[in-house]
C-alpha cells in the first residue's frame, strides 16, 4: 500500500493532483480541505490511501494524517464510497465532521451531496465511538474539559433531560474547568 508520498507537485486541480516521486508521477485524488491547505511550491508531503477495485486503483491524498484518517473510518460506513467521503472532506473539516458526529447533528450531515437521512444516521452509529478517540487539530474539541462537558451532557441526557435544556444550561456553567461530576452536580441544580 501506498501511504506516504514526498514529491515535486507538478499539477494542482481542485480535485486532484499529479506529484512526481523518484521519477513516477502519481495521479491523487484530494479533498478541497487539502486543495486549499497544499503549498503551490513543489516540494510537498501528501498522506495518502490506496482503493484497490476491479476496474481501478486509485490513490487519494491528504495534507495531514487526522485528514486521512477520518476518510479511512469514513468509507468504512456501509454506504459511503470513497467519492463520497472526498465530497464530506470538501463540504467539512475533519474537525467539523467530528464534531457533527459526537453532537449527532444529523442534519449537518445531511447536507453533504449524496448522503441521506439514513445514511447520515449510520455514520453517526458507526463512527461515534471511534472519532471519539481521534486526535484532531491544535483546537481539539475533545480536549479533557470538551470532553467532560460531553459526558455530562450524555449522563443528563440518559438520565431524561431533554438534550437542548442540558445543553443550555452547561453553555451556562461550563467554565472548562470542572469534573463531569461538577457539570452534572450544578446542571442538576438549575435543570
Amino acid at each position: 500500500m501506498i501511504s506516504r508520498l514526498n514529491g515535486r507537485l507538478i499539477e494542482k486541480n481542485p480535485t486532484d493532483l499529479l506529484i512526481e516521486c523518484a521519477g513516477v508521477g502519481y495521479e491523487v485524488k484530494i479533498s478541497l480541505n487539502t486543495f486549499s491547505v497544499l503549498p503551490d511550491q513543489e516540494a510537498i508531503v501528501l498522506y495518502t490511501k490506496q482503493i484497490i477495485r476491479e476496474d481501478a486503483h486509485t490513490l487519494y491524498g491528504f495534507a495531514s494524517k487526522e485528514e486521512r484518517e477520518m476518510f479511512t473510518y469514513l468509507i468504512s460506513v456501509s454506504g459511503i464510497g470513497p467519492n463520497t467521503a472526498i465530497i464530506m472532506l470538501s463540504s467539512m473539516t475533519p474537525d467539523e465532521i467530528a464534531q457533527a458526529i459526537i453532537s449527532e447533528d444529523v442534519a449537518r450531515i445531511q447536507k453533504v451531496k449524496g448522503i441521506g437521512t439514513k445514511t447520515a444516521q449510520r455514520v453517526i452509529i458507526d463512527l461515534k465511538g471511534k472519532v471519539a478517540k481521534m486526535e484532531l487539530g491544535t483546537e481539539n474539541i475533545f480536549s479533557s474539559n470538551n470532553r467532560n462537558r460531553f459526558d455530562a451532557l450524555n449522563a443528563l441526557v440518559s438520565l431524561g433531560f431533554d438534550k437542548k435544556s442540558a445543553e443550555k444550561v452547561l453553555d451556562k456553567i461550563d467554565t472548562g474547568s470542572q469534573t463531569v461530576e461538577e457539570l452534572i452536580k450544578e446542571a442538576l441544580r438549575q435543570l
